[in-house]
């Protein structure tokens, strides 16, 4: 890729400041100095150093965020702040995008990554990855519920949901966990509705098997670890990141 590209895709600047470091020979390919900004490097080949230190390129940015209430799950709106804006720069210019959509009254477990493909295999209702929420429901559930989310409710726009997993303590009812294989708008919301009941606070704690980092507080995020990224990719194809079959 271009020289200026790799530098701006690993944040170093904007496209101005990266010209300027190329200038005064910051890049260094193979111990020779790029101060081209149309120069092809290859970052995977190539022994790459920006003012003597290890470049280290990827070509995918996978992050897991703690979402705070009252943003958005886009990467751009005119009127509300969104999961992207509370981004490092050096992350924003990687062109991270929300893994499906948390609404803005919610909280939790969010991915971001620029790795279409992952996006996919974890929102497509084909591949069913599950989504567990904590919810505070207005009144006590009952096992009736339970059992029509577990055969799928009519929504009211006439939808019928995929099975769902409501699980309770019952010195505690109205505090819920809930699995859905799906990701209808405002879909938890909405099929509680439909059972006659009211979410009051909503945050998703899992996606597949990775559950939220407890660490995160409210607004903060990580770096996604390989493992997780692949224990995700596996779930959803059922077989491992080379293409190996699962039993």
């Amino acid at each position: 890729m271009r020289a200026d590209k790799l530098l701006a895709n690993t944040g170093f600047g904007t496209r101005k400041e990266v010209k300027k470091l190329l200038k005064q020979g910051a890049l260094t390919v193979d111990g020779k100095k790029v101060t081209q900004a149309s120069e092809q490097v290859d970052p995977d080949t190539q022994e790459i150093e920006v003012r003597g230190e290890p470049l280290e390129y990827r070509e995918y940015i996978y992050l897991m965020m703690n979402k705070p209430k009252g943003l958005i799950s886009a990467t751009e709106d005119d009127l509300h702040e969104t999961v992207v804006d509370i981004l490092e720069f050096e992350d924003i210019v990687r062109k991270p995008f929300p893994v499906g959509r948390l609404d803005k009254d919610t909280e939790g477990l969010l991915l971001l990554t620029n790795d279409g493909k992952f996006a996919h295999a974890l929102t497509s209702p084909k591949k069913g990855v599950p989504k567990t929420y904590m919810a505070t429901i207005d009144e006590a559930v009952t096992i009736e519920d339970a059992e029509a989310f577990a055969e799928g409710v009519t929504l009211e726009d006439g939808y019928q949901t995929k099975s769902a997993v409501l699980h309770w303590n019952d010195d505690t009812p109205e505090e819920v966990t809930i699995t859905i294989r799906e990701g209808k708008y405002h879909q938890v919301k909405r099929m509680f509705e439909a059972v006659g009941k009211k979410v009051l606070e909503l945050k998703r704690i899992q996606v597949g098997s990775i559950a939220l980092d407890e660490t995160l507080d409210s607004g903060e995020y990580r770096d996604m670890e390989e493992e997780e990224v692949t224990q995700l990719l596996e779930e959803a194809y059922g077989h491992s990141k080379d293409g190996t079959a699962l039993e």
